[in-house]
């Protein structure tokens, strides 16, 4: 490929799939070994746009990630959870996010920026669902059961976590556990 900012990776061991990804400033598109320079360069333009239609819906202001928080009390905690202020933060390095209780409000490490909208949602939940619940309890956790990606966004963290080098979840794995978000 001719573009600085996108490194194509090809792999023997994928047949059919091929995904893509931000990594800082550049992108990068994993295909299978086999394609063609043709299918490469098609493969490329089609993720491009499908990783920037994704950037476009995602929350770029203090106030989209409040509404974003909003809907998610609406749908999953009854609009039970209100928070004053939902926010983000750039100096959060040990955690994703965090919420002041007694303040209503939430804040949300800028580093999640680029995550799945799926695990975005689960950060933000977990948060609202402290403004509900303190701790990690039972009561706590079956707060967020309805999410139905809670499992998976909880392990796309302890990767990340792993991948930076901060601590993952130290509490068993399971409703029970805490993944340093608050």
């Amino acid at each position: 490929m001719g573009r600085p900012d996108v490194e194509v990776r090809r792999s023997r061991r994928r047949r059919r799939t091929v995904s893509a990804y931000r990594d800082g400033g550049r992108t990068v598109v994993l295909i299978p070994a086999s394609f063609s320079a043709a299918e490469e360069a098609r493969w490329v333009d089609r993720m491009l746009a499908s990783l920037e239609r994704g950037e476009r819906r995602r929350p770029v202001s203090d106030e989209a990630l409040a509404a974003r928080a909003a809907r998610l009390s609406t749908r999953y905690l009854g609009g039970h959870a209100r928070p004053q202020s939902v926010r983000w933060v750039s100096t959060m390095d040990k955690r994703w996010a965090s919420c002041t209780p007694a303040e209503g409000t939430i804040r949300v490490s800028d580093r999640l920026r680029e995550v799945p909208e799926h695990v975005l949602d689960y950060v933000l939940l977990h948060e609202l669902a402290h403004l509900l619940v303190s701790g990690h309890g039972p009561a706590f956790w079956r707060l967020l059961a309805s999410y139905p990606r809670l499992e998976r966004s909880r392990g796309f963290l302890d990767g990340l976590a792993h991948a930076s080098g901060m601590p993952t979840s130290e509490e068993p794995e399971g409703p029970a556990g805490e993944l340093d978000e608050g």
